[in-house]
């Protein structure tokens, strides 16, 4: 499941390459927001990340985890415009090595740690943290179970988990499981009554589950639109065969998605 993101289209290539096309490496220096068009590898960009921030009750002086970080975006979109700390906590390590990279260059290495680290044995003290979020990672992760206790385990008393995920609806055969676990290391995805369960055996009480399919539905139509739309360019960097695979794998993704067997989810409870 890690080595899935060493061949991720959305990479510190990408971005670094996306910067330079803009003219933004060099001649000035380079802001968290300059970042935001780039690095957001989840669904609904910095506006997702605020509103699991406001979810979470992330405020300035809040101690922040981000399970399955990635790049980082969310937490340097959270440390710029909540003015918290957080931690970044991210398995694979280009992606982690990347993700410091690129705090570094926007100045905000000072308020982010990017922590190469398994999210089933998180490497942190009980009650180290105030909020945990996570977005669309958990998908990764076989045993969603122990990643939620371990969240648990972190958090302080009356602190906030809030993240989301993909979930599968009840039309989502065996046969389509198998292909997004090859095809995009989805592995063990649940409902939303599926993932209340897991948090409220983990320990958590008030939990909520939001279904965002139909917001995520025209979030997805928008990204494969643009990445057929600047085709010429994804070839540059990916390379025809590379290409191909994405497209077809966007080609499956989407016609499970407007087809109703997969969708999203945003989910909140608190330790």
């Amino acid at each position: 499941m890690v080595a899935f993101y060493d061949r991720h289209p959305i990479s510190e290539a990408h971005v670094m390459a996306a910067l330079r096309r803009r003219g933004l490496v060099s001649g000035r220096g380079v802001t968290p927001e300059d970042l935001v068009e780039f690095d957001q590898d989840h669904y609904g960009g910095p506006a997702a990340v605020d509103t699991l921030a406001r979810r979470a009750g992330v405020g300035a002086g809040s101690r922040v985890l981000d399970v399955c970080a990635g790049l980082g975006g969310p937490a340097r979109v959270l440390a710029h415009r909540r003015g918290c700390r957080v931690v970044a906590c991210e398995l694979n390590h280009g992606r982690a090595a990347g993700g410091a990279r690129l705090t570094r260059l926007v100045g905000l290495a000072g308020r982010i740690a990017m922590v190469r680290a398994d999210a089933l044995a998180l490497p942190f003290a009980p009650a180290s943290f105030d909020a945990c979020l996570s977005q669309e990672g958990l998908l990764h992760i076989d045993d969603k179970a122990t990643v939620l206790a371990e969240c648990h385990r972190v958090l302080a008393s009356g602190g906030r988990l809030a993240f989301t995920d993909w979930v599968a609806q009840p039309r989502l055969g065996d046969r389509e499981r198998g292909q997004l676990r090859r095809w995009m290391a989805a592995t063990t995805l649940q409902g939303l009554d599926g993932y209340r369960t897991l948090l409220g055996r983990a320990g958590f009480r008030a939990v909520e589950a939001e279904d965002v399919s139909v917001e995520w539905r025209s979030v997805l139509r928008g990204r494969v639109a643009k990445f057929r739309a600047t085709r010429a360019e994804a070839v540059a960097t990916l390379g025809e065969v590379r290409y191909a695979e994405y497209d077809q794998l966007f080609a499956f993704f989407v016609g499970l998605v407007e087809d109703g067997k997969l969708g999203g989810g945003r989910f909140t409870a608190t330790r």
